[in-house]
């Protein structure tokens, strides 16, 4: 089945992606346009094709019957390929009737011709055809063909009249009818381009969009991967860790028979859980560390290093801890202020679970307009180039430098770490922050 002559507007191709308003009212302007254009073709082939019939058959001709019926089948073969060709557009159809296009308008037009045979009533049934080879034949092919169709009308014209000489009307209105549907389809088609252009733009915008957001909903989900794996692992991970060692100790004491200790072990794993608690609601709510609220930075890091020593202490483990403190403490931001205190807890518990140190320092200076924190141990040092893998080890061991260096550069900060086996550790922390 043939294509219809006029294509679908844009609005009724399948569903209209969403646009801004200027795209939405230019587009709506377009669309309606050439629904107007659609619809008046349309309506100008039956109306003309209806008038040639009647006059037709007022005419009493022999053959009048014949041509009845012929007229008949052009309207079939014209409302036929206009309903398919519709229904393809909203969907409604798996056929394609682009592909018989070209011989669905061999065929309206070779009827039309053979009713302008019968009667010159239906020669000015040939502008709205004009259309049909203007949309769907080659510029120059359409043109050939509306040259040949304005001479058939001239030449029915002319025997119509029955004068040897054709009169100037008859040659004069066909050409300039014929001008005028060229002219006008030209405009419709570049209307029409302009239309297909709007709704492939927006198309390729929508697309866009759900692209950016796809990616950024991605991002957003790493971003948040990231943020738990750093506060599992410098909170929970570490917590759990002292829970383990102090839950041994405590079992080591009791096997010895020293009760008294091994219930001040158990103490500290109680603590140390209900620390762990406190800080897995914090991180799910995105908030900050517990032991900030209500305290500054320097006193929660002094509690850090007597915490360290004490829990070092309950595993069996000599380390001294303290903190060196220099210049006037500053109210520093909330995202410094973490950051600094999840590397603290981070670099300590390395320091007490791997170092074997007997001394570590955390030395904190502020500098006007930034802050340095240093954690240093007296250890068995490690290859910072061999530890600080992106990936880590395959038990999560290795993260701890990976995720201290993001959570730094997240704060246009710099982390740098400086050790060798048997020299100890340094974990060096720049923060900038305003001015007080």
């Amino acid at each position: 089945m043939p294509a219809t002559p006029l294509p679908q507007p844009p609005e009724v191709r399948g569903g209209i992606p969403k646009r801004g308003p200027l795209n939405a009212l230019e587009n709506a302007s377009s669309a309606a346009i050439l629904r107007v254009l659609r619809v008046t073709l349309h309506t100008g082939f039956a109306l003309l094709l209806a008038v040639g019939l009647v006059r037709m058959l007022m005419s009493g001709g022999a053959l009048r019957w014949v041509w009845a019926a012929a007229a008949v089948v052009l309207a079939a073969l014209y409302l036929a390929g206009t309903v398919l060709e519709k229904r393809h557009a909203e969907g409604r159809t798996v056929v394609d009737p682009r592909r018989y296009s070209v011989l669905w308008l061999g065929l309206v037009t070779a009827l039309w011709a053979f009713l302008l045979a019968g009667s010159a009533d239906f020669a000015w049934l040939a502008f709205p055809i004009f259309f049909l080879h203007l949309h769907l034949l080659p510029r120059r092919g359409a043109l050939l063909a509306i040259g040949l169709m304005t001479a058939a009308v001239i030449g029915s014209q002319w025997a119509a009249s029955g004068s040897p000489v054709p009169h100037a009307a008859a040659v004069v209105g066909p050409v300039l009818g014929a001008i005028f549907s060229v002219i006008t389809g030209l405009a419709y088609a570049a209307l029409y381009r302009e239309a297909e252009n709007q709704r492939r733009a927006a198309d390729e915008l929508r697309r866009t969009r759900e692209e950016l957001a796809r990616s950024q909903h991605e991002a957003g989900v790493l971003a948040e991967r990231e943020r738990l794996a750093r506060e599992i692992h410098d909170t929970l991970a570490q917590g759990l860790s002292s829970i383990v060692l102090l839950g041994r100790a405590a079992g080591q004491s009791l096997a010895e028979g020293d009760s008294a200790t091994a219930a001040a072990r158990l103490a500290l794993v109680q603590q140390t859980a209900a620390d762990n608690l406190s800080e897995a609601r914090s991180f799910v709510r995105g908030l900050s560390s517990p032991q900030l609220e209500g305290t500054t930075l320097v006193e929660a890091l002094d509690r850090l290093c007597g915490r360290t020593e004490t829990d070092a202490a309950a595993a069996g483990v000599s380390l001294r801890c303290r903190l060196e403190v220099d210049g006037e403490p500053q109210d520093l931001p909330q995202p410094a202020r973490v950051a600094l205190l999840r590397a603290a807890q981070a670099s300590l518990a390395n320091v007490r679970e791997h170092a074997r140190a007997s001394t570590a320092v955390v030395s904190v200076a502020f500098l006007g307009n930034e802050v340095t924190m240093d954690v240093y141990d007296d250890g068995r040092g490690f290859d910072p180039g061999a530890a600080g893998g992106a990936a880590g080890a395959a038990d999560g061991s290795g993260f701890g430098l990976r995720s201290l260096r993001e959570r730094v550069a997240a704060l246009n900060g710099t982390l740098a770490v400086e050790s060798a086996p048997g020299e100890g550790t340094v974990v060096a922390i720049r923060l900038p922050v305003e001015e007080p």
